[in-house]
């Protein structure tokens, strides 16, 4: 057996030089044992083989060493035999550990390799066909709710069919009336669009593959059923309960209007912050109503994206305004027009942003000011005033691409004019109502850096530095006088 002391167990980090020192210490042993006979013995012993590369001593080894011989076991030490078999079980224990890891590599979990998984892309550019979930027979109940559904889009499909007809007449008999016997078929005619619009909505809105084409971004607005799931998806699904909560519970309403009565879905985007930029694969920011930006984000103009769900091209007048300015002099605070560009034609043909904002009032980044509170930047898309009325009789009367709007002449206003704006009185003189509908939006910002460099290099004037003024302190007379006489 091979002669060792009685040690501990060599570390993970020692055993390739452990190992290596075994091999060493056997023919160093040998040596020193046998005495005068070191000549014979060095002569028949073979001396040991040296590792390769490719054998697993470079491998850390595992718990199940064997223990070091005792004294006894080195007191029979010396044959030349015994010292043959103790290199010879060397090296089995060696195979032996090598061997031990690879076993339990094989009896450990075998880990799936990750597949991401991505729903392919569905949009108007890439449609996809609706495709039923179960296959015929599956499910009895199922098919039968199918053959009510379609049975009952034929059936008010025909009653469409039949009221068109009714209308056509209807509206034949309108313009040959003169006066007020017009007015009154004109109503009549109304009503009657009305409950034809009800009718095709009917008709379409419970088809499985209407529903699949607006749950995935393929709604068409020219049809009827497409554009009331859209627009009940935004009156419902919260997004215009979050508007219109943010701008009466941050004062929007009444600050700026006395009253708004949103029919457009606006979005509006802006470049994501520098602690997004290079962690987010979006070049754009979805910006929430009231949400805090930077203004670095707003340096450049936001992009905005409305969603109109009238059929017929109705001009609207984009502002953007900040409605808390300091005002020293007053003591209070003013509005300043960072934004303004009239006649912008939209229709639910509208698709993407709006193009040309920047033609007329030059848009102006938004720059709080030094020790003021957050400020209120708002975009108003409002309405301009019809040419007779917005109505369902006008929308079909409608020329394609034809405004049923007036078209304004408002000039461009001086920057000189910005500050001090008021809202209130433009929209009185160009008759803009907001109760009539229209966009809206907001967002905040606080200073930064970033506001030095749009005084010095855009509006060219030094910047203000603001602070809230001492409150008066009524115990001041007695903070003087001494407490103890």
């Amino acid at each position: 057996m091979l002669a060792l002391r009685r040690g501990r167990l060599p570390s993970s980090s020692s055993r390739i030089f452990s190992v290596a020192g075994i091999s060493r210490r056997t023919n160093v042993t040998t040596t020193t044992t046998t005495g005068s006979s070191a000549s014979s013995a060095s002569a028949s012993v073979p001396p040991p083989v040296p590792p390769k590369k490719n054998e697993s001593l470079l491998k850390p080894k595992p718990a199940t060493l064997q223990k070091p011989a005792t004294k006894g076991a080195a007191k029979q030490e010396g044959s030349k035999g015994k010292e043959g078999q103790g290199t010879a079980s060397a090296s089995a224990t060696a195979t032996n550990s090598t061997a031990a890891p690879q076993k339990a590599k094989k009896r450990g979990r075998r880990r799936r390799p990750f597949i991401v998984r991505q729903r392919p892309r569905i949009s108007t550019s890439n449609p996809r066909a609706w495709n039923p979930p179960l296959q015929e027979g599956a499910v009895p109940a199922y098919d039968e709710a199918l053959k009510v559904i379609y049975k009952d889009s034929r059936l008010l499909k025909k009653e469409v069919k039949e009221w068109k007809q009714e209308v056509d007449k209807k509206a034949k008999e309108v313009n040959a009336a003169t006066g007020e016997e017009k007015e009154t078929l004109d109503a009549e005619l109304e009503k009657m669009r009305e409950r034809l619009n009800i009718l095709e909505v009917q008709s379409e809105i419970n088809l499985p593959s209407v529903r699949w084409a607006v749950a995935n971004a393929m709604a068409d607005m020219r049809v009827p059923s497409h554009r009331y799931l859209v627009e009940q998806r935004w009156r419902k699904d919260g997004k215009l309960d979050l508007l219109m909560e943010r701008t009466h519970q941050m004062s929007v309403v009444p600050d700026v209007l006395p009253v708004i009565h949103p029919s457009v879905d606006l979005d509006v985007t802006v470049k994501p912050p520098l602690n997004r930029a290079f962690l987010s694969p979006r070049r754009v920011f979805l910006v929430e109503p009231g949400k805090f930006l930077t203004p670095q984000q707003t340096i450049r103009p936001p992009t905005l994206f409305p969603h109109v769900f009238h059929t017929d091209t109705r001009l609207y007048t984009m502002l953007m305004v900040d409605p808390d300015v300091p005002d020293e002099q007053n003591r209070t605070f003013t509005t300043y027009l960072h934004w303004l560009k009239p006649n912008i034609p939209l229709s639910a043909t509208h698709r993407g942003p709006i193009p040309g904002l920047n033609t007329h009032t030059t848009y102006i980044p938004p720059h709080p000011q030094r020790g003021s509170p957050y400020h209120r930047y708002t975009i108003l898309l409002l309405p301009q005033p019809p040419k007779t009325s917005y109505s369902l009789n006008a929308e079909a009367n409608a020329g394609r691409g034809v405004p049923t709007s007036e078209k304004l002449d408002i000039p461009v206003v001086p920057n000189k004019e910005r500050l001090g704006f008021d809202v209130r009185e433009f929209a009185k003189k160009w008759r803009l109502n907001a109760a009539l509908g229209g966009g809206y939006h907001m967002f905040r910002e606080v200073w930064d850096d970033t506001v030095t460099g749009i005084y010095d290099g855009i509006l060219n004037r030094p910047e203000p530095h603001y602070a809230r003024p001492r409150k008066e302190d009524p115990y001041a007379a007695f903070k003087t006088l001494k407490k103890y006489v």
